[in-house]
């Protein structure tokens, strides 16, 4: 059954873990979604009745097979969208991420997929998230943190997160997107490109990953 509610506990379930191992907690699943114990407790609930999450109580939450087809295909949608707003329309890498997340209930199958190919099956979205693929697959190199990089070693900017749009400006401002090579020259300071130098915002470091 189509549910917006739904498919944002699946996202957010299937987000977290994407560029981490660890399970998502209920206690981590509210303050994600900004909802109570009580409600997030009930609609975990509701999707393990539904083959959706396996979950026992006070343990962390994973998605079933099913949960991760359908997560999958929402994402796919959430960031075909927000890769189209970009190449098509001029929006901000900071601007899609709302826009992205009204779109991706509302437009049809057959628009995704003429999005899709109009913007030539794009395997990563503005941010550098991977697009899952029409069949819930999905293309990642290895990588690691920015923070977790030592002094003197760094690699090419891998993806970036979009959780605070305060950061994704300040990046730009600072010239830092997808693909740029950074290295750690001390502690939140990094050479661009093999050029410049540039101090970073403030966590920065716990935002951008690198290719390894």
């Amino acid at each position: 059954m189509a549910s917006p509610a739904i498919d944002d506990y699946l996202k957010t379930i299937y987000n977290h873990t994407e560029w981490q191992d660890d399970p998502i907690t209920p206690s981590q699943l509210a303050a994600e979604l900004r909802l109570a114990p009580s409600t997030v407790t009930e609609m975990v609930q509701k999707l393990a009745a539904q083959g959706l999450v396996s979950h026992r109580p006070y343990g962390p939450v994973r998605l079933t097979p099913a949960g991760a087809a359908r997560a999958a295909a929402i994402i796919r949608r959430h960031r075909l969208i927000e890769t189209w707003l970009v190449r098509e329309f001029g929006y901000a890498w900071d601007e899609v991420h709302d826009e992205a997340e009204v779109l991706e209930h509302t437009i049809s199958d057959r628009l995704l997929e003429a999005i899709d190919a109009r913007l030539g099956h794009p395997r990563f979205d503005p941010h550098g998230d991977a697009i899952p693929d029409a069949g819930g697959a999905v293309d990642r190199a290895p990588f690691v943190l920015l923070a977790e990089v030592e002094e003197g070693a760094g690699g090419p900017v891998l993806r970036v997160s979009d959780r605070d749009p305060a950061v994704l400006r300040a990046l730009q401002d600072a010239g830092i997107d997808v693909g740029h090579v950074l290295t750690v020259v001390s502690a939140g300071v990094v050479r661009l490109d093999g050029g410049e130098t540039v101090t970073l915002p403030p966590a920065a470091t716990e935002a951008v990953w690198l290719a390894r």
